[in-house]
């Protein structure tokens, strides 16, 4: 039968499916069609392998060839199928070895050269291919390294469709070869989706602000959310960026997570996998697609899910649309982001620790002593409340950043912050306690926990005298029982970090001066 097979991989979110792709050739009238819900992009590789497959010189036949994606009920997109297309249909004119092309996974993008282009998304696409049981897969150059990630694939690069044609069997010139050599290799254009500033800096750099690093050091071990609220100049950027360099290394699994997640935003992991917890930074124009993903035809990951085993910081958070601060309301409680649209639903991790910053005012001078406020009271209510109280209400840590003065910073030199390598030494052994706690559970950190299982079956509230502060402030109505639970999760980070058994009333008392740090 004149039926050339292979595979490639439709991605949907962070999810991928193996497609088999079959080529029919027909004695009729020379044309290409896509078949089996292609979209825009994808129905273009028509002219894009007929062209390419010509200059590179190992031209289709001059029949009818019908290419068929399948299942033909999963929605596809990209020009990724392109490289599986074309061999497909030269294994089905017995130009190549069909045998050959049958076992492999292709995945690139031609250009109407021959060459092939580098796409977006390579490493979960591997990823899925391995998972469905595949071994092989064929790439493009620019994506091999990042392809090689993947444990226990076979990664075969092809710079052109000739060198992936004679690589599967085809009787072709190798001396074409050389003129692909000679030009300039395709590279990966980053999509731009992420300008957010590498974190810099250590720890011990933050002087003279010994609660704010206190809180800080809570947040890392327990994955605590924290609102930072002072005036400008106090130290809110420079705490929130040191926060990924206290969070503890990643594992493999999260690690190749956050490397496909920044692959499919278009940027390919620089010198292999990075265990270092990521840090999103979006600019408070952003848009609620930028904040937890979007698009009309590739769906991509928004700084939300960029930030997913990390810290995503929202510097002037006040200056942020509503609608955009209140789309994170969801990822805070489930972890995920589902995108909806009307053939599909993708769903994006989002499991990180937000870092909220903000003036008192919109002229930021409220409270200071040398300061002149010119906002009038119901413009000081009126700027805060743009975070919304449901919004809050998930934030664990709300702390007031004061300016440092002259004793405070002359204290610090006699008393120097602990640094980065020290403090996150203490967060890895406070997590250490808690995964040992929780071994069993799909949990790792406190703030993890659902309430009701913390105060049931998990046998964690302290009861007693422990909780009367804490009880008081419930009747009183100063907590809801959201932020009961949380500050009951807080109390047992600090207890880990201490060494306690258990959480004592001093705990409890300290994580709810945490939580009410910030009155309205």
């Amino acid at each position: 039968m004149p039926v050339g097979r292979t595979r490639s991989v439709a991605m949907l979110g962070l999810s991928g499916s193996v497609v088999d792709v079959e080529a029919d050739l027909a004695a009729q009238l020379p044309s290409l069609a896509i078949i089996g819900l292609p979209d825009a992009s994808l129905a273009e590789a028509r002219d894009r392998v007929r062209s390419a497959a010509t200059n590179a010189g190992c031209p289709l036949p001059q029949r009818r060839l019908t290419v068929n994606l399948s299942p033909a009920s999963l929605p596809k997109n990209g020009s990724g199928f392109d490289l599986s297309i074309a061999l497909a249909c030269l294994a089905a004119a017995g130009e190549i070895d069909a045998a050959s092309v049958d076992r492999v996974v292709h995945l690139g993008e031609l250009g109407l050269d021959g060459r092939v282009r580098p796409i977006a998304g390579v490493l979960p696409a591997v990823l899925a291919a391995a998972r469905a049981g595949h071994d092989t897969v064929m790439v493009p150059e620019a994506n091999a390294a990042e392809a090689r990630l993947v444990p226990g694939v076979d990664v075969i690069a092809v710079g052109s469709l000739l060198e992936a044609a004679i690589r599967h069997g085809g009787r072709y010139d190798p001396a074409g070869l050389d003129a692909f050599a000679a030009l300039p290799a395709p590279r990966l254009e980053p999509t731009g989706a992420s300008e957010s500033p590498a974190p810099v800096g250590d720890l011990a750099e933050v002087a003279g602000n010994r609660d704010a690093v206190d809180a800080l050091l809570v947040a890392a071990a327990g994955g605590h959310h924290v609102f930072l609220e002072g005036p400008p100049g106090a130290g809110k950027t420079m705490l929130a960026s040191r926060l990924p360099g206290i969070l503890p290394d990643l594992d493999a699994d999260r690690a190749l997570e956050v490397a496909s997640i920044r692959s499919l935003a278009g940027e390919a992991p620089p010198g292999g996998l990075s265990l270092r917890p990521p840090f999103e930074a979006p600019h408070h124009t952003a848009s609620a697609a930028a904040m937890i993903g979007g698009g009309s035809r590739m769906l991509r990951p928004g700084a939300a899910a960029r930030a997913t085993h990390g810290v995503l910081f929202l510097d002037e958070a006040p200056e942020f649309a509503a609608s955009v601060l209140d789309v994170l309301r969801q990822p805070l409680e489930s972890g995920s982001v589902s995108i909806h649209r009307a053939s599909a639903v993708a769903t994006f991790p989002a499991r990180f620790q937000l870092v909220l910053a903000a003036n008192p005012c919109p002229c930021g001078q409220y409270g200071l002593k040398d300061g002149e406020c010119v906002c009038a009271p119901v413009v000081r209510r009126r700027y805060l409340a743009r975070i919304s109280g449901p919004l809050l209400d998930r934030v664990d840590i709300r702390l007031h950043v004061p300016r440092i003065t002259a004793a405070k910073l002359q204290a610090a030199v006699e008393e120097p912050t602990m640094t980065s390598a020290e403090a996150r030494a203490k967060v890895v052994e406070a997590r250490r306690v808690a995964a040992d706690r929780l071994r069993g559970t799909p949990w790792r950190t406190n703030a993890e926990l659902p309430g009701p299982w913390m105060r049931g079956k998990g046998r964690m509230h302290p009861g007693g005298k422990a909780t009367v502060s804490l009880d008081r402030a419930l009747e009183l109505g100063d907590v809801t029982m959201r932020g009961y639970d949380r500050v009951l999760k807080l109390a047992w980070t600090m207890a880990d970090l201490d060494g306690a058994a258990a959480p004592d009333k001093h705990h409890v008392g300290h994580a709810l001066l945490l939580r009410k740090g910030i009155v309205r």
